[in-house]
């Protein structure tokens, strides 16, 4: 049962990923070309993608916003308007934007499509949201230093103002991603989509000197056995904090992540749709509670992650993980589904292409819809093409396409994913990489 009032919005860096989420109940995704969105890398949509997207979306019911959020200079601006003008007649359901030279642009040429202010503006605020509503703003993606309070004061203000919030991604340690580390380091602009993010890397200097005045000051850094870790935030995750974020008066739910796997897409959809769901369904409050715990538990153990944090909502400051780049999983993708068919005996074959190794004896997981798990024990495995039996597949350049008999019919979620439980010496060998 979803609410209509709720929206799960997950991002989409190809067609691909656009098609996982949205198979996995995300309402809506967000997307853009590289030379206005801040995703350079990682990003195969073009004009004619962006059309394709579209149309795949709303056949099913469900919308595509176009971001146009980066820090625009002069330069950007003819390029811009020949690109805007090309969508127009694509039906766009919003556009994302943070500068007001680029809003005043977009409502010149497309005066229909609802306009959404991106975090990157910054609005942290009840004046600031006051004064972009009053400029044709219907949804304000707040800062992620926004709190709990402020959101709840901005909702009883504007009540007619739209409130989406980030609920589960990646953080950056700069002030809104306004970051220039990655400029100075290596000439890739974070704000214009293209950070290499240096606040990922490991550091392995042991002392530093500052310099001021004439005076100096040598500071000691702290190193782990790994190296040390300074700027690497924890991933946020408001699961737990989804039906007070509700109250509060936040109608959109916003993942991060467009350079994240289409298996990162699935787990992460399925489960803040399950947690929606529920919360939609008036779900008692201590099986709530022990459902919402749960599927935290799913997140934390069936992704790698850097550590979970729910960042500036519940307090004045978010989480460094310092001990490490990311927090190893005991489970990897290992497939997508192509297509799944009815078989002999009212059972079920699965078609998936192999992304990671899979072997006979695997224990593995299919995500279901509403991420309901189907487990089982490899003990069958076909080559799609030559219909002999396998005792691995691997995925790669040279990835196969195999066959998997459910022994049972089963409803499935298009692109459903597989994943497999690792030994603990893979474990080890894959934390290393």
């Amino acid at each position: 049962m979803k609410n209509p009032n709720l929206e799960l919005l997950a991002p989409a860096g190809n067609m691909l990923k656009l098609q996982t989420a949205l198979a996995y109940g995300a309402d809506a995704v967000y997307l853009g070309i590289p030379d206005f969105s801040l995703r350079v890398r990682i990003n195969d949509f073009d004009l004619n993608g962006i059309k394709v997207a579209l149309k795949y979306a709303h056949e099913r019911g469900q919308k595509v916003y176009i971001t146009v959020n980066i820090f625009a200079h002069n330069k950007h601006f003819n390029k811009l308007e020949a690109y805007l003008r090309k969508l127009k007649p694509l039906g766009v359901d919003a556009f994302i934007v943070a500068d007001p030279g680029v809003l005043s642009l977009i409502k010149k040429i497309l005066p229909r499509p609802e306009l959404h202010l991106s975090t990157q503006a910054n609005c942290t605020n009840l004046a600031a949201a006051r004064f972009w509503f009053s400029q044709g703003v219907s949804r304000i993606v707040l800062g992620r230093e926004v709190t709990l309070a402020e959101i709840k004061q901005i909702h009883r203000a504007l009540p007619k103002l739209e409130l989406e919030y980030f609920i589960h991604g990646a953080m950056c340690m700069a002030y809104s991603g306004r970051c220039f580390l990655s400029k100075m380091f290596v000439n890739r602009s974070g704000n214009l989509g293209d950070c290499a993010q240096p606040c990922r890397w490991q550091y392995d200097v042991n002392r530093y000197t500052i310099k001021a005045k004439g005076h100096e000051e040598e500071l000691e850094l702290v190193e782990e056995e790994h190296g040390a870790y300074l700027l690497n935030s924890k991933d946020l995750c408001l699961l737990k904090q989804l039906p007070e974020l509700i109250k509060a008066g936040v109608t959109s739910f916003k993942i991060e992540g467009r350079a994240k796997s289409v298996y990162y897409q699935a787990t992460v959809c399925a489960i803040y749709r399950r947690a929606l769901n529920l919360i939609a369904k008036k779900t008692a409050a201590p099986k709530l509670k022990k459902e919402l715990t749960y599927l935290y538990q799913e997140l934390e153990t069936k992704l790698v992650h850097r550590g979970y944090t729910t960042g500036f909502l519940l307090s004045d400051k978010a989480d460094q993980n310092i001990v490490n780049s990311h927090n190893k999983s005991a489970w990897e993708f290992c497939g997508q589904a192509i297509k799944i068919s009815k078989a002999k005996n009212n059972h079920s074959n699965l078609l998936f292409k192999v992304h990671n190794t899979i072997k006979l004896g695997d224990e593995i997981e299919i995500i279901g819809f509403d991420y309901d798990i189907i487990k089982m024990k490899l003990k069958k495995l076909l080559s799609a093409k030559t219909q002999e039996e396998l005792t691995e597949a691997h995925g790669g350049g040279g990835s196969q396409e195999c066959l998997l008999e459910l022994g049972k019919e089963v409803s499935l979620p298009e692109f459903a994913v597989i994943r497999r439980k690792l030994s603990q010496e893979l474990i080890k060998v894959k934390s290393k990489i």
